[in-house]
């Protein structure tokens, strides 16, 4: 079989299987949803103390440092003297509409109209892009693979996949990462073109960098929701639940990954503590790491353009 059939075959049954699976989830998640103690839900989400919401806003605000961070690191890769001060703003915007609104809205649309407000070319947005994406998931690869690999997270009994196919996975990601790292250092060719944009394969200085943030911004978000969770729960758990539900997520391709990230940790975790307490916990989670900052976001986009339009009214000759 040729790669050209192999790929039509895969295009033709991706959109299925995607229904498929996003019918499953639903049907999980109603499920779980009939067997919720909604009056403990209700009662968890008014028990939260202030301090625990405060841990978990500063959390969530280092992780969102962290992921505008990326740029920073786009700015290294197309050599434009950008300033930090511009930088970040785009990024956190980028990453509110995201994480709300889907990768096309914020990934790529907010940040192809903030970029060129900054004078940076479409081929460079498109680095910037690239290099950001790959930040997130190759830090992701590489701490799933060593959580997954451990066997900190254990499957439930019944689960299709079990703990030690999981372990599997895990392998298969490490080995991944450390590929992408001897690609970087070792590769003699560095540039490809693709649809007329030049790639460049990043040193192994800036390619561990890459790893580090990502795996660090995937450990921040883990500890917002840790934070919010049962108090019986460990962080290692967490942590690992909330890297399968991000693979049901990419597939499922929902927005905000809205009832995926729910369905999954109560479905894994529904041994470990109450489902009130745990969707409580989810939804005060959807709060402060989605709701509160695409608000915050939304506020400073449209600040900045009002600025941009006061520019050109200042620029229009009278």
């Amino acid at each position: 079989m040729t790669a050209e059939a192999g790929s039509s075959r895969f295009k033709r049954w991706k959109k299925p299987l995607t229904i498929a699976f996003f019918l499953l989830l639903i049907v999980l998640f109603t499920l779980l949803a009939r067997r919720i103690d909604w009056s403990e839900v209700l009662q968890t989400l008014g028990d939260f103390k202030l301090r625990t919401l405060l841990i978990a806003g500063a959390l969530t605000l280092c992780s969102f440092l962290v992921y505008a961070s990326f740029d920073l690191i786009g700015r290294t890769y197309i050599r434009q003297p950008l300033r930090w001060k511009q930088i970040l703003p785009v990024g956190i915007i980028s990453y509110a509409f995201n994480l709300n609104l889907s990768a096309w809205v914020g990934g790529i649309a907010m940040r192809y109209r903030l970029y060129s407000r900054l004078g940076v070319s479409t081929s460079n947005i498109a680095k910037i892009l690239g290099l950001s994406l790959a930040t997130n998931w190759f830090g992701y690869m590489a701490l799933a693979g060593v959580v997954f690999s451990s066997g900190l997270v254990t499957m439930p009994p019944g689960w299709k996949v079990s703990t030690l196919a999981l372990q599997g996975i895990g392998v298969v990601l490490v080995l991944a990462s450390l590929g992408y790292l001897a690609a970087c250092r070792f590769s003699k060719k560095r540039a490809w073109s693709i649809k007329g944009i030049e790639i460049n394969l990043p040193s192994l200085r800036m390619a561990c960098l890459q790893l580090a943030l990502g795996a660090l911004n995937w450990s921040l978000m883990a500890a917002v929701i840790f934070t919010l969770l049962p108090a019986k729960l460990d962080y290692p758990l967490v942590l690992g639940v909330l890297l399968i539900s991000a693979i049901a997520g990419v597939v499922t391709h929902i927005p905000a990954g809205l009832g995926v990230l729910e369905a999954v940790f109560i479905g894994l975790l529904q041994h470990e503590a109450s489902r009130g307490s745990l969707l409580a916990g989810l939804i005060a989670y959807r709060a402060v790491y989605f709701i509160l900052p695409l608000v915050i976001a939304l506020v400073m986009y449209l600040a900045v353009e009002a600025k941009a339009k006061a520019l050109r009214v200042k620029k229009t000759p009278a």
